[in-house]
């Protein structure tokens, strides 16, 4: 476990950044130990579409909350590698595969993961979940977390409340209420000019609130979002940081049909619709339940760095390549290293799909010429893919391929 926080600090530490900077970085690095994000923040629809997995493909992702790790399996992939230097997220998604494999039906597994708040999800995974764990994962969710509650319990009582975005979105309906905004409402409304004008009335006047940008302007404010400083940066621009969450949010509450975002229930309700018809991920979903199930022996998950994994594959063995937002943590000498890695493990053709907290592109001028010369950026594409991600919390979605 240390030496895995010690990953985390290398990762998330800057060069050469000032002490006040240093000291933000390491108290970034310790809240990221924990439980990050129950759920991911990445839309996978977009994803697969970009990726174009074919069944010949070895994706290879980071976990983060390990939906879309599943969620892939539904375009056929070959193989899925999810590597994680969170201890919390790799027990999550191995508690994820082994509740595909092993509950009942997908009624226990809708109650599990989409619903996750119900008292018999303790028995579910006493009876059918915990026999097939792992020693270091069971051992993580019968554990207790810092509130001294256990943490297997968060299914009985709310898994997407907890953790450091759980917190966060919990804090941000708290403010809300004490300025008598009502946040849910936006899930009301029946049409898009709905959403909008609930959004334009309710939730855009909290963005003008002195303490509100006062407190924005603070980066640590930020760590529930799974924000480390280095991103703060890059996501504020030459802007306060207020005016940018007041954007996001505007596209996450009037940029798509609630009916069919489920990022926008995660936000505005804490946790799934609980009506038949509210919108899931893909691997939530009842129709494809049977095919993640039959293919969920496809998925491998590691503890470890994404640069280090990649350095250990041989030539061509990897085609698929998502990297979160894990970028724009990084200093050039780590980017270089990653893309270095990237470029000798990847088949001609190979896809490399990451987001980033600005609009841009973060790779020229930081990655080497040399290497970066080998692949095509799609730049259109990657403009559409930004437009289309539900999640909406990113500045841009982009997709490298790999030259013959």
């Amino acid at each position: 476990m240390n030496n895995r926080g010690h990953e985390i600090d290398r990762a998330v530490m800057r060069n050469g950044a000032e002490p006040k900077a240093k000291m933000l970085d390491r108290a970034f690095a310790l809240a990221f130990r924990g439980l990050v994000y129950a759920q991911i923040w990445e839309d996978p629809v977009v994803d697969m579409e970009a990726l174009e997995i074919r069944p010949d493909s070895h994706v290879v992702t980071i976990a983060s909350g390990g939906c879309n790790v599943l969620s892939y399996l539904t375009a056929d992939p070959a193989r899925v590698t999810a590597v994680d230097l969170n201890t919390a997220h790799v027990a999550l998604g191995r508690l994820k595969q082994a509740s595909v494999r092993h509950l009942p039906d997908y009624a226990a597994f809708r109650s599990f993961f989409a619903e996750a708040d119900r008292a018999e999800n303790l028995q579910l995974y006493r009876q059918y979940i915990a026999p097939h764990l792992d020693d270091a994962t069971r051992r993580y969710w019968e554990g207790r977390d810092l509130a001294g509650r256990r943490r297997i319990a968060g299914f009985g009582k709310g898994i997407y409340r907890r953790g450091l975005l759980g917190n966060f979105i919990g804090a941000a309906h708290l403010l809300a209420k004490l300025y008598r905004i009502d946040i849910k409402a936006v899930l009301e409304a029946e049409t898009l000019e709905d959403q909008r004008r609930v959004f334009e009335e309710k939730l855009a006047p909290l963005f003008d609130r002195k303490f509100v940008r006062w407190l924005t302007d603070q980066p640590a404010s930020l760590f529930g979002l799974g924000i480390p400083p280095a991103q703060y940066d890059a996501l504020a621009g030459d802007r306060r940081m207020a005016e940018v969450l007041k954007a996001r949010l505007e596209k996450l509450a009037c940029g798509f049909p609630v009916g069919e975002n489920y990022f926008a229930w995660q936000a505005f309700s804490r946790g799934y619709g609980k009506h038949a018809d509210c919108p899931l991920p893909p691997y939530l979903e009842e129709r494809n339940y049977q095919t993640v199930k039959a293919r969920i022996d496809r998925i491998e998950t590691r503890h470890a760095n994404m640069t280090d994994f990649l350095d250990a594959q041989g030539e061509g063995s990897v085609d698929r390549v998502i990297l979160l937002d894990a970028q724009d943590w990084m200093d050039d000498v780590q980017l270089t290293a990653l893309w270095s890695a990237i470029t000798c493990a990847a088949r001609p053709g190979a896809r490399v799909l990451f987001r980033t907290a600005a609009e841009h592109s973060l790779l020229p001028g930081r990655v080497p010429d040399s290497i970066l010369a080998r692949w095509d950026y799609a730049e259109a594409r990657s403009r559409k893919f930004t437009d289309r991600d539900r999640s909406s919390i990113y500045g841009g979605v982009h997709l490298y391929t790999l030259r013959p």
